[in-house]
């Protein structure tokens, strides 16, 4: 009994130095609260623009990454297309051109392959083109996308690769928009330098 009076009160002890146990409403589970920790996954990463990714791209990995997508196209200059279109060249060109029976959700696209086009058909086909023939659920790791995307490029289409953004670059529409602010304020300022000298007292 004296045990069990000890081990309670040791336990109390602890409650007082460490905080009592506090339930959790989400899960219904008891557990300490830590100081400078929330609960909850922390805010999604962003994603490097695929311009940068380019140029640091290996376009050998490309090629190996390519085999997972031989099964259904071939890239080689004039070859028959198989379950999916003959990839040659196919950067520059019409999305759904080129005489493959493409899904109407990939013609509704409308346009031109671009690497930022292309680099989100990688990313999620469904979600480029929702109701698309392609099997393929996508490929989840950016720079391997730009690896690809590198390799298909050397393959018949040759187009230069995108400047990287500068890092730390303002988007173009709040540059725009401090644009504007600078022209307004030089022209204010002369108004305003105006107003001053007619408001001062003559000498």
């Amino acid at each position: 009994m004296g045990s069990w009076r000890r081990h309670r009160r040791s336990w109390a002890i602890n409650c007082f130095r460490q905080g009592f146990p506090r339930r959790s409403a989400a899960h219904g589970k008891q557990g300490y609260a830590i100081q400078g920790v929330e609960g909850g996954a922390a805010g999604g990463k962003a994603e490097v623009p695929v311009a940068t990714l380019l140029a640091s791209a290996d376009a050998a990995k490309g090629e190996a990454i390519f085999a997972k997508c031989k099964a259904c196209h071939t890239i080689d200059a004039g070859g028959a297309a198989g379950v999916g279109p003959n990839l040659h060249g196919v950067l520059g060109k019409a999305i759904a051109g080129g005489g493959f029976a493409y899904s109407d959700a990939l013609k509704a696209v409308g346009g031109n392959w671009d690497f930022e086009k292309l680099n989100a058909w990688l990313t999620n086909p469904k979600k480029f083109a929702n109701g698309n023939k392609m099997s393929f659920p996508g490929l989840g790791n950016p720079e391997e996308r730009a690896a690809l995307l590198l390799y298909i490029n050397a393959q018949g289409s040759n187009l230069p690769l995108p400047a990287a953004p500068a890092e730390g670059a303002a988007p173009a529409e709040g540059a725009a928009t401090a644009e504007g602010g600078d022209k307004a304020a030089a022209v204010a300022a002369p108004a305003d330098a105006a107003k001053t000298a007619e408001a001062a007292p003559a000498k």
